[in-house]
């Protein structure tokens, strides 16, 4: 399997788990969670579900353009910051353990990683003469 096919099969697993937890969220812990966690939760599924979709369409990307090793760093840059930025923010809602909220700029600042790993592989790109 390509490093392209992993990037998206990583994307639609976590795209089936960001579903599967904003539903939890939604029905399982609504009454469990004090209302601080509950939101602590859904900025976890915000950034997952966002992430997700740069993930899809950057293992898309990389499958047009093979050679563009940036454009699979941007990917699994992103699935670092998702496992780290929304895990972080899911176990620390679940558990009440603050202290994993240290995790969470990590998970953030590959996240902007990704994004700044993206804009250099476009940049990078030879120019074509079309528009």
């Amino acid at each position: 399997m390509t490093a392209s096919r992993r990037l998206l099969l990583c994307a639609a697993i976590s795209g089936f788990v960001t579903v599967a937890l904003g539903a939890f969220g939604a029905h399982a812990l609504r009454n469990t969670l004090t209302s601080d966690m509950l939101t602590v939760w859904q900025t976890g599924i915000q950034y997952q579900g966002l992430h997700t979709l740069a993930m899809l369409a950057i293992g898309l990307l990389s499958i047009q353009l093979p050679d563009a090793c940036w454009i699979k760093r941007a990917g699994w840059l992103m699935l670092l910051g998702i496992l780290l930025f929304s895990g972080s923010l899911y176990l620390m809602a679940v558990t009440g353990i603050t202290m994993l909220g240290a995790i969470t700029p990590f998970g953030g600042l590959s996240l902007l990683a990704g994004w700044t790993a993206l804009g250099y592989a476009l940049y990078r790109l030879p120019r074509t003469n079309g528009p």
